[in-house]
């Protein structure tokens, strides 16, 4: 019978309405924010990488994620033949381009 009284009361504290949703507001400023901060310049950084991979043609040269300097020599559908020495060839896939180091229409 002694926690009747505490149960009551605790009872009488719970947030109502406004209050509730008052509380629901630093939440949502939080979610808010992470998605201006992070989510949004990190699509955007993908568009324009999307971008970049489409209009890669024969000719450019490219850096590859790990590191390897190329020569595109041909465009395939999923894949990008680069030419990385005098007899070397190698099959990239189009993902796997990270930079344009020199378009073929600037030299």
């Amino acid at each position: 019978m002694t926690n009747l009284p505490l149960f009551l009361a605790q009872a009488q504290s719970a947030p109502t309405g406004t209050a509730a949703l008052m509380q629901l507001a630093p939440l949502a400023l939080l979610m808010a924010a992470m998605y201006f901060l992070v989510f949004a310049p990190q699509r955007k950084k993908q568009k324009a990488h999307d971008k970049m991979l489409t209009e890669l043609k024969s000719g450019d040269e490219v850096i590859t994620s790990g590191g390897i300097y190329g020569t595109i020599t041909s465009v395939k559908d999923d894949r990008f033949v680069i030419r990385i020495g005098e007899n070397n060839k190698i099959e990239v896939g189009k993902g796997f381009i990270s930079t344009v180091v020199t378009k073929a229409d600037a030299a």
